[in-house]
């Protein structure tokens, strides 16, 4: 179980990038980023972006190609970042690193038995966003001249919080907890090649009619990334329980289940840790010569594996009338 299953009840639909034009959307940056990490470690070649002492900086040429798709469209992306992780994520952060050391040692016999479609697809699944990652995307969206956020806890948290303060009008990330948040419109396949799906907060809760608390409910009941499910519920019986019961305590009570830190966790979606400090500046005005010597002189990524972005991102600036290039 887990938010994934949100899926099933959200009401989603496709949206066109030139529907957005003129739009501002606050990414969740560290889900973005871990996208176009693994992308572009499954499919290119490390040496590409590797320095010469084994830094891997895949998160540079991830980001040289995924802004021109906001710039094209006269998007504004505002990179969130996460700040404190809850002591409730504990459980879920302990089972991503078993798994991912499960990886490493498959990625290893895979390197042993010399087999590099395995190893392509082992080494995106070992990915993990190092203070090496962050630190350079940090700088050189500054370069660029991207705004950026500084969450005290979740990303999508602030993001949603902003986005429900009208001050962006779309959340960016994969992850349907955004839902759980209160986020009203977020947009999903951001990193895809083709057009984002548009999840819509409003329209999902008069579907079902559900208010926002009770659709937490149905979550803790489903599973989140903050405490497992209870067996044997699944969205749409979630929804038909809550639905039945009023609420989770309606529940529990009703059905003799127990979601353990429900109030804490209930909390967490219902009033996150956000803040007020920060600014949104849509006419940017990007470095971008500082950039380009960024990322292949100082962290040595292969020239001509960014060229292509990079054109992109000074093609789009101008055709949409940021042209204070330095």
């Amino acid at each position: 179980m887990g938010n994934a299953d949100l899926r099933d009840i959200a009401v989603i639909e496709d949206v066109s990038f030139d529907e957005l034009d003129g739009s501002v959307v606050a990414v969740d940056a560290h889900n973005w980023l871990y996208r176009y990490l693994t992308t572009t470690v499954k499919w290119t070649n490390d040496e590409v972006y590797t320095t010469d002492d084994g830094t891997e900086v895949a998160n540079l040429v991830g980001v040289v190609q995924g802004l021109p798709k906001f710039f094209e469209a006269d998007v504004t992306p505002v990179f969130v970042f996460d700040g404190a992780v809850t002591d409730l994520k504990d459980d879920e952060v302990k089972r991503r690193r078993e798994q991912r050391e499960q990886y490493e040692d498959e990625l290893a016999q895979a390197r042993k038995e010399d087999d590099p479609v395995k190893v392509a697809r082992l080494e995106s699944r070992t990915q993990r966003l190092t203070d090496v990652i962050v630190e350079t995307t940090r700088e050189l969206l500054a370069l660029l001249d991207v705004p950026v956020v500084d969450a005290p806890a979740e990303g999508e948290g602030q993001a949603a919080y902003m986005a429900r303060k009208g001050d962006v009008g779309y959340v960016g990330t994969e992850d349907y907890d955004a839902l759980l948040f209160g986020a009203p419109y977020t947009l999903r396949q951001l990193t895809s090649s083709g057009d984002p799906e548009l999840m819509d907060f409003e329209a999902t809760l008069d579907e079902h009619g559900l208010s926002w608390e009770q659709l937490v409910d149905v979550a803790l009941l489903c599973g989140t990334d903050f405490n497992e499910g209870v067996r044997g519920y699944g969205p749409k019986t979630a929804v038909k329980a809550i639905r039945e019961h009023g609420d989770l305590w309606g529940v529990s009570e009703a059905e003799d289940i127990h979601v353990e830190n429900a109030d804490r966790i209930r909390d967490l979606f219902l009033d996150p840790a956000v803040t007020d400090e920060y600014s949104i500046e849509t006419a940017i005005e990007p470095d971008l010569a500082a950039a380009r010597e960024f990322v292949t002189d100082q962290w040595e990524v292969d020239a001509d594996e960014v060229a292509r972005g990079f054109e992109r991102i000074e093609s789009s600036v101008v055709q949409t009338g940021l042209e204070d290039w330095t």
